[in-house]
Parts: structure tokens; sequence; C-alpha cells
């Protein structure tokens, strides 16, 4: 579930018009987080951005998956899905996705 270096980058230059998108190792990848609200994770280097069952929908029309781990035996998904490769080319609507992400991953947090 590794998160490289050179991806890292790439992804904190992605979501520059965001503000300052940081990264932290976590559980093997690592976590997206923008003013301390983790909306994304980083697994083999693949990006995954927050959704509820609101903008989970968005993310299914492009035909993308949510995050999965096997846990304890069995399959776990977590509301992370995987981001279209298509928005790398388009920070505009990569920032408009990610803005969206960070704003599910507001609403969801635990205080």
């Amino acid at each position: 579930m590794a998160a490289s270096p050179e991806f890292r980058e790439f992804v904190i230059e992605q979501l520059s018009a965001l503000g300052p998108v940081r990264i932290r190792a976590m559980f093997g990848g690592a976590g997206v987080f923008l003013h301390d609200v983790m909306f994304g994770l980083i697994a083999d280097d693949v990006l995954y951005f927050k959704a509820d069952d609101t903008t989970a929908s968005r993310f299914e029309a492009e035909g993308m998956t949510a995050f999965t781990y096997d846990g304890r035996g069995k399959s776990i998904v977590m509301p992370y899905w995987i981001v279209p490769d298509r928005l790398f080319d388009d920070a505009d609507e990569m920032t408009e996705w990610a803005r969206q992400a960070y704003d599910v991953a507001l609403k969801t947090r635990k205080s």
C-alpha cells in the first residue's frame, strides 16, 4: 500500500490550487490533508477522495471503485473512491472534486 515520494509530490502539485495540502504516512499508505482534515488517501500510488452517499454516485458514474482492504478475514470498504485519471489533466476539475471531498470530510469529521 505504498505511496512513493514522487507520487506524493505529484499529488501536492495537482492539488496546489486547493490550499496547503500535506501528505502524511499512514498504515503503509498516506493520508491527504488540508487544514488537518483528511479528505483523501494514497495507496499503491493511487489517489482516492472521500465521498458520502450524495457524492459517491459521481465516482460510480466514472466507473471508479471504493478503497477496500482485507481486515480480519473480511473485505472492508472505506468511503474513499479512486480519482478518475482524466482529472489529472484538468486542474480546475481536479480542484473541484478535491474541494467536494474536503467538504464531505468536514461534514463527517468526528469532533
